[in-house]
């Protein structure tokens, strides 16, 4: 009997509690960006002089109306790290979507038309990769002012040289397929060659790569905040509460602890997915992993 190949993924990702665990940290952030006003229990911007540097609830000194504590002006920590993550995860999730996007379709252009077009793309992702990325953010960011527009631009200039790589050289082996040649033997048009025997060949390597860019940006995002460069009071983020409590990190732990925490699961998290991803969308890891399976059932039988 079939299965429903959504019932498979389901079943594949319970088996692989990792993957699980990546999924679901995305998700719980997903939530985060929608409901983040409805979820925070205090206003993130809201001053309070009078109960500045509280700690979190557990500790001595510490309210459960302020569960992760205060600040050094007195604003709840757990409301800025909901809202934070909505600018984090919106600066991550639009460079993803949008140098992906570019940086794909330059990178199929150059591996099926070839040649000149070829040689010319490659050579400016060599050039762009050459210069150092983060060094680039900070001078433009310094020149045109940082907002948060701005430091999507620039992530974008710096990551979309990875997805043509990655594009370029997936369609260069594609391209000498059979199937390929044939649908060009016969007349097809370009865009429907690469639309029809090519481009579903890129979506699960592609998908993977922006999962793992995803993380890369926000850890991007976390450093130009940190830096001074990226996101601006009165708004904020996990790197701009990074930033602000560093000053204070030997008498208040948590306001570096917390987002810094924060940071550091969704990459993990991220990752993690990636990684499950990873291995479902390739067939050959697949049938390792089925046949590891058997090895196993096999050797459990009596």
């Amino acid at each position: 009997m079939n299965r429903n190949p959504l019932t498979e993924i389901a079943a594949d990702l319970w088996r692989d509690k990792t993957g699980l665990f990546g999924l679901t940290v995305i998700l719980l952030l997903i939530v985060l960006v929608v409901f983040g006003p409805v979820l925070a229990p205090h206003e993130p911007g809201a001053i309070n002089l009078a109960a500045r540097l509280k700690p979190p609830a557990w500790l001595d000194g510490g309210s459960w109306a302020r569960p992760l504590g205060t600040d050094h002006l007195g604003r709840d920590v757990l409301s800025r790290m909901i809202i934070g993550a909505r600018a984090s995860l919106l600066v991550g999730a639009s460079v993803t979507a949008i140098a992906g996007t570019f940086g794909s379709i330059l990178g199929i252009i150059a591996g099926y038309f070839g040649r000149r077009v070829d040689s010319a793309i490659m050579r400016l992702v060599d050039t762009q990769v050459a210069f150092p990325g983060l060094l680039l953010a900070i001078i433009i960011l310094a020149v045109v002012g940082p907002k948060l527009q701005t430091v999507i631009v620039v992530l974008c200039l710096n990551g979309w040289m990875v997805f043509a790589r990655m594009a370029r050289g997936i369609v260069l082996t594609v391209r000498e397929a059979p199937y390929v040649e044939a649908a060009e033997v016969i007349g097809c048009h370009p865009i429907r060659v690469v639309w029809r025997h090519i481009l579903p060949n890129l979506l699960a390597p592609m998908l993977t790569l922006a999962v793992l860019e995803f993380a890369r940006v926000i850890l991007a995002e976390a450093a130009l905040s940190f830096l001074g460069v990226g996101v601006q009071p009165p708004d904020t983020s996990w790197g701009l509460d990074l930033a602000t409590g560093k000053n204070y990190l030997f008498r208040a732990w948590w306001l570096v602890c917390f987002p810094g925490l924060a940071i550091t699961v969704t990459v993990l998290g991220a990752n993690l997915f990636a990684n499950w991803l990873r291995i479902v969308a390739d067939p050959h890891e697949r049938e390792k992993l089925f046949a590891a399976a058997v090895v196993a059932e096999e050797g459990a039988a009596p």
